[in-house]
């Protein structure tokens, strides 16, 4: 059974820095793209970053590129995403994606998916 469980999200100050795990069992993503999403109440859910499976390339979304950088570790089946400079408009829940099959930046492109994180930024 393949799980995606994430971890590290919590309550934080404005300005200040969070790191999300997302940990992978099951089979192994290390052939896979991985992603970050999120999703704020009474909105979509929205990309956030995402990583190639072999040349580490790295997209962001605007909105948090310079502050959000995503990596992993395909040894150990994990994807981070470490969130610096953050601003009550981060708050959401954020989830793990892996296995992406098209559009990177969309979230119905994943295969699989976490339970997500709350993470809330106060002002």
């Amino acid at each position: 059974q393949v799980q995606l469980v994430e971890s590290g999200g919590g309550l934080v100050q404005s300005g200040g820095s969070l790191r999300l795990s997302c940990a992978a069992s099951g089979r192994t993503f290390s052939n896979d793209i991985m992603g970050w999403f999120r999703q704020a109440p009474g909105k979509e859910r929205e990309f956030v970053a995402a990583i190639t499976w072999r040349r580490y390339i790295t997209y962001y979304a605007d909105s948090v590129k310079g502050r959000f950088t995503i990596s992993r570790d395909n040894g150990k089946n994990t994807v981070d995403l470490q969130m610096n400079s953050l601003a009550p408009e981060d708050t959401a829940v954020y989830y793990c994606a892996a296995r992406n099959t098209g559009n990177i930046y969309s979230p119905v492109s994943y295969d699989f998916w976490g339970q997500g994180t709350q993470v809330t930024v106060s002002s």
